[in-house]
């Protein structure tokens, strides 16, 4: 039986074609249609629901230690709040998932993983870890949405001061406060334009979602289905 993420009764009423995507029912569209939407995306902005993603977290002495052992790409000379994209891989090379790797600070980092593989990868994770670290799976106490396109910055500035949002390309900023909901926003976009992932708790999603279309200077919204890091 497919699940469904916090937004899924916005999704509804704004008349999305609610389609099994992952596990979630998750629209496929609007009634704009796909054009308008991507034309959004590409001049203005758009909304994405991306809370059905999976995320992890490894925290303790040696949680660099497996990230390292886990992914193919160096993290190693990571900073505080920077994100690296990279696959994760089997003992014979073969790709288990794509991946997003947020240090948090030097024992603690977010991995953000496929939702249709996050079964997969916490069992892969969890029977490769060694040593002093903690897992933990809190996917379904996350809730992300991303606001993607040239106007995402000036829409998120009417909520936020501009120093609180992350400045470089794949990196982010954790506890930023939008309207009394604390947010991790991270500047990984997967659509070639500006933009941002925002995550908090899944009570708070649909006021986020709500106030982000109340600034917003886009008048077509449309839902991702795949990750770009993440794909």
């Amino acid at each position: 039986m497919e699940k469904i993420t916090p937004l899924y009764n916005c999704h509804v009423q704004q008349k999305g074609k609610i389609v099994p995507f992952a596990g979630y029912l998750l629209p496929v569209q609007y009634e704009t249609g796909v054009i308008n939407e991507h034309m959004a995306v590409r001049e203005l902005a758009g909304l994405f629901d991306v809370s059905h993603m999976g995320e992890v977290i490894l925290e303790g002495k040696d949680a660099l230690l497996n990230v390292q052992r886990l992914v193919t790409n160096d993290c190693s000379h990571m900073y505080d709040g920077q994100v690296k994209y990279s696959p994760m891989c089997n003992e014979n090379g073969g790709v288990v998932d794509d991946l997003l790797v947020y240090r948090i600070h030097s024992e603690k980092y977010l991995i953000v993983i496929n939702a249709a593989n996050r079964l997969k990868d916490v069992n892969w994770i969890k029977q490769h870890l060694i040593g002093e670290v903690n897992f933990q799976d809190i996917s379904d106490e996350v809730a992300q949405v991303a606001l993607q396109g040239p106007k995402s910055k000036t829409i998120l500035m009417k909520l936020i001061d501009e120093n609180m949002l992350p400045a470089k390309y794949y990196s982010f900023v954790e506890s930023v406060e939008i309207n009394h909901i604390t947010c991790l926003i991270s500047k990984t976009g997967y659509t070639g334009e500006d933009g941002f992932e925002i995550y908090c708790k899944p009570e708070d999603a649909i006021k986020l979602w709500r106030k982000l279309q109340c600034h917003s200077m886009a008048t077509k919204w449309m839902i991702r289905f795949h990750h770009l890091k993440r794909g």
